[in-house]
């Protein structure tokens, strides 16, 4: 038995990182310390104001853990691993999880290409960025293979030289084709190095470039290469013009500013590249209630620059922040290069701050009705049901739906709802084994049965492996379980529970003559619900979403069988020609149109059989292929 008082008493004065676990063993907070018995012991302390938050959050421990670490330095790396791994209730998060584009320039390639990417790796490519438009990248790098003809094929050259024709790009002037040996390295390097400038910003050189090519192919008579010219002289100078001189000394900064108000918070980030703002963007922070803005900007460093790949020279913040010098060590480290974080008090740099904390704030005036709204149609709504059902805690609800068509194909659909938004990655679907012909509290049995011995068997798997607090696809049970029907439906659903001994509350989702829901049946009494209310909206979500996903598997099973027994049905058709015809037509519809030669050619079969497909569709019924 864990009895807190005494294992305080054996925490270290040493740095690490602490764990919280609530009664069902979550893991509910994740904090470091310099010294982790004086910072551990500091939550049960009574009279100490920590604010409502971390009041109610010390209720809730039942147990804690911890690691020892051998500087606080490990120890800040460690908690941000851990606070991402397990997502827990009480720290502050920074709610969105973005990977920003780069342009890569494989300079370590014989014959360099350009490219897209969204990692920053340590190789001997060169990268450009952070940008925080996808679509803006991929015009650029457009742009640069337009300009200089530079090659996007993945050849390894000079290996692969001359062993495919040239492609599309070299015939329609892209590609200046070192594929076939057409430019020398050299001069394909010059062209790459052109492109280098470019990204660095030097687009001076270019433009006067083009517009003395434009000038010449106009004194030649050839318009249509000077009109050419004069396009890509007009998108150098679009992008030239984008980007925006923020300050003079050239480095690579990100210049971060928040707003707060109640427990909602927006940080606003400036990206500045090589001294020209590239870009913004603004992250929500939840959790974050009884948090002042310097521990919210604290949180958001740690957690924003241990998922991205680029840190900048400076991180230019809105106030002070604990714990500087260590987190100057830890982000030098992940730069390779020192990093330096600072708080203006006057200047350029200052004025940065502030318009960022105003484009924070007015992110925050814009989304505020906006989150409301999706919070009531989400968070409201379940607390709206957890009063009618007068439940405790309601935050995992699971609902099950069967679909046949006269008892062909039975199958169930398992959907599931946490905070009232759907988490598709918990759907499971299940083809009925034991249930033939249309008997829908069989096949519920079946499914039910099936979902809770699985999860029965994943948690007791988890014990063994000493892994109580993690979960399997099915080892975590729901607060409440949806039945789309009234009492049949609850009582198969009650009797499976008590087999198995789980206590889950089930609930049915009552439906009027005209098959729409119209209240809820819940412990032998069906109760109204209010048909304008944030409850019934979701519950209606919630059974539509049950009866779409286990349509959508049902139909899926029946194309299948009917592709294969329609396909089956053909003499000189076996497994593999099957599968041929259906990699090269995409439905049953387009073999039918087909002629026999197309039928041969796209599907490589004999003209024999390609005959006997065509003549068993044309002397057939048109019904007989259908879906």
């Amino acid at each position: 038995m864990f009895v807190i008082e005494e294992e305080l008493k054996k925490l270290p004065q040493k740095p690490g990182v602490y764990l919280m676990h609530d009664a069902q063993d979550n893991i509910i907070y994740v904090g470091k310390a310099i010294r982790l018995r004086s910072r551990v012991q500091s939550y049960f302390r009574e009279k100490i104001n920590r604010g409502p938050q971390i009041e109610k959050m010390v209720t809730q421990i039942a147990r804690f853990e911890y690691i020892v670490t051998d500087s606080e330095l490990e120890a800040l790396v460690l908690e941000n691993n851990l606070i991402k791994e397990h997502n827990p209730k009480y720290n502050t998060l920074l709610k969105d999880d973005k990977t920003y584009p780069y342009i890569k320039v494989t300079v370590g390639e014989a014959y360099p290409r350009v490219q897209f990417s969204r990692l920053m790796k340590k190789d001997k490519s060169k990268y450009f960025g952070p940008f925080t438009s996808a679509a803006a990248v991929k015009d650029t790098i457009e742009l640069l293979n337009k300009l200089f003809k530079l090659r996007t094929c993945n050849r390894v050259l000079p290996r692969d030289c001359g062993l495919e024709r040239p492609c599309l790009n070299y015939h329609i002037g892209q590609c200046m084709a070192p594929c076939q040996d057409y430019v020398s390295r050299e001069e394909y390097r010059a062209h790459v190095d052109k492109a280098l400038e470019f990204l660095n910003g030097n687009y001076n050189m270019i433009l006067n470039d083009l517009q003395k090519k434009m000038e010449e192919a106009a004194e030649a008579l050839e318009f249509e290469e000077a009109a050419r010219y004069r396009d890509l002289f007009n998108s150098v100078k679009q992008v030239s013009q984008k980007q925006k001189i923020t300050d003079s000394d050239g480095e690579d900064k990100d210049i971060i500013a928040l707003d707060k108000d109640g427990s909602d918070a927006v940080v606003q980030v400036f990206f500045v590249r090589g001294g020209k703002l590239i870009g913004r963007e603004h992250f929500y922070m939840t959790h974050v209630e009884d948090s002042d803005k310097a521990q919210i900007l604290l949180d958001f460093v740690k957690q924003f620059y241990a998922g991205t790949p680029f840190v900048p020279r400076e991180l230019i913040l809105q106030k002070e922040i604990d714990d500087i010098p260590v987190l100057e060590e830890w982000l030098t480290a992940r730069r390779g290069a020192r990093v330096y974080i600072r708080v203006p008090r006057k200047g350029q740099k200052e004025k940065l701050v502030e318009l960022a904390e105003k484009n924070a704030k007015l992110v925050l005036e814009k989304d505020r009705e906006r989150i409301a709204r999706d919070e009531a149609r989400t968070v409201g709504a379940v607390r709206q049901i957890a009063q009618l059902l007068d439940l405790p805690m309601l935050d995992r609800m699971e609902a099950f739906d069967i679909s046949n068509i006269s008892g062909f194909e039975n199958v169930g659909s398992m959907v599931v709802y946490e905070k009232g938004k759907p988490k598709r990655s918990d759907y499971r679907k299940f083809k009925i084994k034991t249930v033939a012909g249309p008997d829908d509290y069989a096949c519920m049995r079946e499914v039910l049965t099936r979902r809770f011995e699985h999860g029965l068997k994943e948690t007791k798997e988890l014990e063994e492996k000493n892994l109580s607090g993690e979960f399997g696809s099915f080892a975590r049970f729901p607060d409440l379980l949806l039945m789309d029907g009234g009492r049949g439906q609850v009582n198969i659903a009650q009797q499976v529970l008590d087999e198995l001994h789980l206590n889950i509350p089930v609930c049915g989702m009552v439906k009027d003559d005209n098959h729409r829901t119209r209240g809820l049946y819940f412990h032998n009494v069906e109760l109204p619900i209010d048909r304008n209310s944030e409850a019934f909206k979701l519950i209606t979500r919630v059974q539509d979403e049950a009866h779409r996903f286990a349509i959508e598997y049902h139909r899926s099973l029946r194309s299948k069988d009917q592709v294969k027994s329609v396909l089956d049905e053909i003499p000189g058709v076996g497994p593999a020609r099957r599968k041929a015809l259906m990699k090269s037509f995409p439905s049953i519809y387009e073999i039918r149109d087909a002629t026999a030669e197309q039928i041969a050619m796209q599907a490589d079969l004999p003209m024999s059989v390609a005959e006997e497909i065509y003549e068993f569709f044309h002397n057939h019924q048109e019904e007989d292929c259908r879906e």
